[in-house]
């Protein structure tokens, strides 16, 4: 079974940095657009960046010039390089995937849409 697993969240100091991991595990043959999502207390969960197969990004306002996205398509891994953090940007961070095609057999694939990782939080104090 294909998962998405985010690692790399932490407590960290206003202006600190982090740099949050999500790897996909099982037998992947190839990963559509990737992306980060984060969930405050009490809020929404709200897009903060994605990535696209062809390596196009995207960001929210909020996040823009501070953080940046990126992915190593060998690891299946993708990237939130996060900088010049604020307390604003506390939240539990979400990875998601629009699509998976993973292998079943040695020759067979399946497709699995809209993958979501458990999420790793993300505090930042003033």
């Amino acid at each position: 079974q294909v998962q998405l697993v985010e690692s790399g969240g932490g407590l960290v100091q206003a202006g600190g940095s982090l740099r949050l991991s999500c790897a996909a595990t099982g037998s992947i043959f190839s990963i559509n657009s990737m992306g980060w999502y984060r969930q405050a207390p009490g809020k929404q969960r709200e897009l903060v960046a994605t990535i696209t197969s062809s390596n196009s990004t995207t960001y929210a306002d909020s996040v823009k010039g501070r953080f940046t996205i990126s992915r190593d398509n060998a690891k299946n891994t993708v990237y939130l390089q996060m900088n010049s953090l604020k307390p604003e940007d506390t939240a539990v961070y979400y990875c998601n995937t629009d699509r998976i095609c993973y292998y079943i057999s040695r020759t067979l694939t399946l497709y699995k849409y809209d993958v979501w990782g458990r999420g790793t939080q993300v505090t930042v104090s003033s």
